[in-house]
């Protein structure tokens, strides 16, 4: 091991198997650091439904060779489009670009990114150690070790990263429960649909529910086009709606929304809608003693199409980039930290001031939102 501190090469433990650990083991391993990443399913596999890769994701993905893949895969989005359920007015139109243009958003199901970074993870030479749930983290003597469920004790580690999410065990990060959640479910594109297919379609009651679909290209092992449906839903209810009346739900969207309804014929059982609660809070330090925590490690906020994604993305290459510049683990952390501080703090403000425009009980946002924030969009 001094042998190889001497030559540069970290001994790095990752714990997590999520979009953002195995971006960071790609780029550590690629740096020639020894590394080893855990996580609790004996076979990685992914967790939700669509998201929209930005372009400075992209921008990751594309330094890990992998933007190829994510395009075949994945659907260009040029637009974001969003009416209201009653006046059927347009109340959101923001571009990317001009359609067939060079600035574009990718919808992809999160299988599908998963799947892309996992099979480049099988080809590189980081060692994954599945079904080991990591459930606490020591320091001593500049190095770290983990504990596993089962009283396993891995390492010792020259750097440590807690990339296992916003339920993680080994982060100090303090959040807060947002009011609302969403339902999400993946369906086939259909072939009689008046939505465009380059463009994120949206419809609101008010702020109570947030419709949407979002086209998501093909899923792994398939070249059928898909498309992601959600609706939003008061976080005390998401429970609830798995025992309500389905057809009654079905119903009840495609009398909000008329475009909604050959997307949802396709939902046979509650089974088919995945539920997801979200929260809002942020490490002002996302490192400690020769451990470092990305994505919802560190921040965690309403996940806006999947940003949750790309945020991830993005400090993983923060921090691949400050270890390559500081032979010193504390300056390459804090590097780190300074390198993200101001586009983590800019992106949460904005989650915490628009989300209840859009998700919330309120009766006077929703017309702001319509009045205001819709021509300036």
């Amino acid at each position: 091991m001094l042998t190889d501190i001497m030559a540069g090469r970290l001994h790095i433990g990752i714990s997590g198997c999520g979009i953002g650990g195995m971006a960071t083991a790609l780029m550590m391993s690629r740096a020639g650091h020894n590394v080893q990443i855990f996580d609790r399913f004996t076979t990685p596999e992914p967790l939700g439904s669509g998201l929209v890769i930005q372009p400075v994701g992209l921008n990751v993905l594309k330094f890990l060779g992998l933007s190829d893949v994510i395009l075949a895969r994945g659907h260009k989005i040029f637009k974001m489009f969003g009416t209201e359920c009653d006046s059927k007015r347009a109340v959101l139109n923001v571009d990317y670009g001009p359609p067939g243009g060079a600035t574009f958003g990718i919808g992809i199901h999160r299988a599908s990114l998963f799947d892309a970074l996992y099979q480049a993870l099988m080809k590189s030479s980081v060692t994954i150690i599945g079904g080991t749930s990591i459930t606490s983290t020591q320091h001593a003597s500049n190095k770290r070790t983990l504990t596993s469920e089962d009283g396993r004790v891995h390492g010792p580690f020259d750097l440590v990263i807690d990339a296992s999410g916003a339920h993680s065990p080994l982060s100090p990060i303090k959040s807060r429960p947002l009011g609302y959640g969403a339902l999400w479910g993946a369906v086939a594109w259909p072939d009689r649909t008046n939505l465009p297919t380059g463009r994120l379609s949206q419809s609101y009651q008010k702020a109570h529910h947030m419709l949407g679909v979002l086209p998501i290209g093909t899923m792994p092992g398939s070249n059928k086009q898909c498309a992601a449906i959600f609706w939003s839903e008061p976080r005390e209810r998401l429970s609830d709606w798995y025992q309500s009346d389905l057809d009654a739900w079905k119903a009840k969207t495609i009398a909000l929304w008329s475009e909604f309804a050959p997307f949802v014929a396709q939902i046979k059982s509650h089974s088919d809608m995945t539920a997801a609660r979200y929260s809002h809070g942020t490490l002002m330090r996302p490192f400690g003693n020769h451990i470092a925590y990305i994505g919802d490690s560190a921040h965690q906020a309403s996940p806006q199409l999947g940003q949750g994604a790309n945020m991830a993305l993005l400090d993983a290459k923060a921090l691949a980039d400050s270890l390559d510049e500081y032979d010193d683990i504390g300056m390459a952390l804090g590097q780190y930290a300074a390198a993200r501080r101001y586009h983590v703090g800019l992106y949460q403000l904005f989650s915490a001031v628009f989300t209840p425009f859009y998700q919330s009980n309120s009766r006077v946002l929703p017309k702001l939102r319509d009045n205001v924030m819709n021509p300036m969009s």
